[in-house]
């Protein structure tokens, strides 16, 4: 998509992008979260901290303009990492071993209204997924999406099993996977 700057962040700069982040979330959720309290502000908050304090947590911002187009963010699973500690699907215990440098998680991936339908998701997604060195990434999708499913499924990503994350109120997701492409 032409017209839309993805720039690049990392966790120095976690604090001066938290409200926008928060601001674009709200928007993005302002539906879900009057009824779903895994949709709230404040839980997204406390899990944006969480993630943006991960030895290499990565960010990119897409901007039209000076208007906030969306953004995806993500780091590095440490070894023995507790993101498949809710997975209700057997899969062989070699699958889910973390050495610290294996996976990258892909923890958040959103696009404003105004710019959704418009490869904006996908710029986003390649733009923060284009480096990294891990040979892999994972992704969680609420199984009450199957459109986003099905988005990422055209993108290259596969189904592992069902996930339910141990957060309270937390859904049912599919834990998703992709291979990287060593830089």
């Amino acid at each position: 998509m032409t017209g839309i700057d993805v720039r690049h962040y990392d966790h120095r700069q976690a604090a001066e992008l938290r409200p926008l982040l928060l601001d674009v979330y709200a928007e993005v959720y302002a539906e879900e979260a009057k009824s779903d309290p895994f949709a709230s502000v404040e839980r997204f908050a406390a899990g944006l901290d969480g993630w943006s304090r991960r030895p290499g947590w990565t960010c990119v911002i897409g901007y039209d303009g000076d208007q906030a187009v969306g953004y995806a963010y993500g780091a590095p699973l440490p070894a023995g990492a507790p993101w498949w500690g809710g997975l209700l699907t057997d899969v062989d215990p070699a699958v889910v071993a973390e050495t610290g440098a294996r996976t990258y998680a892909l923890s958040e991936l959103m696009v404003r209204t105004p710019w959704r339908k418009t490869g904006a998701a996908r710029r986003l997604h390649d733009a923060l997924l284009a480096a990294r060195p891990e040979e892999r990434a994972t992704l969680l999708v609420d199984q009450d999406h199957p459109k986003v499913h099905a988005l990422y499924g055209s993108w290259g990503w596969r189904t592992l099993g069902d996930l339910r994350p141990r957060i309270p109120n937390a859904p049912l997701f599919h834990a998703m996977l992709l291979d990287l492409p060593h830089p």
